[in-house]
């Protein structure tokens, strides 16, 4: 199993970056799939999620507007497109998948976004 998080790096206030996980090693489509953000000397925190078939999203009430998660499941990848990133948006993010049938979990290793002007 494999979750790979790539699109990350340095962004300006106000500008936007793009975050793509791509999956391997499990059957993509019966996983929800979210993003997950840790700062400096913060707990983990959810960030987006998405379902199956993308029939549904939710968001933190953070990024609520500013953030879109999507997810392909022909290619097994999901993404976030972060627009109007503030400093607090800074940390690394992860991917999840949460398997519906085998409740099984599984993490990317990370990718760093670092706001800033």
């Amino acid at each position: 199993v494999q979750l790979v998080e790539s699109g990350g790096g340095w962004g300006q206030p106000g500008g936007s970056l793009r975050l793509s996980c791509a999956a391997s090693g499990f059957t993509f489509s019966d996983y929800y799939m979210s993003w997950y953000r840790q700062a400096p000397g913060k707990e983990r925190e959810l960030v987006a999620g998405i379902t199956t078939g993308s029939g549904s999203t939710k968001y933190a009430d953070s990024v609520m507007g500013r953030f879109t998660i999507s997810r392909d499941n022909a290619k097994n990848t999901v993404n976030l497109q972060m627009n109007s990133l503030n400093p607090e948006d800074t940390a690394v993010y992860y991917c999840q998948a949460y398997g519906i049938l085998s409740r099984r979990t599984f993490w990317g290793q990370g990718t760093q976004v670092t706001v800033s002007s």
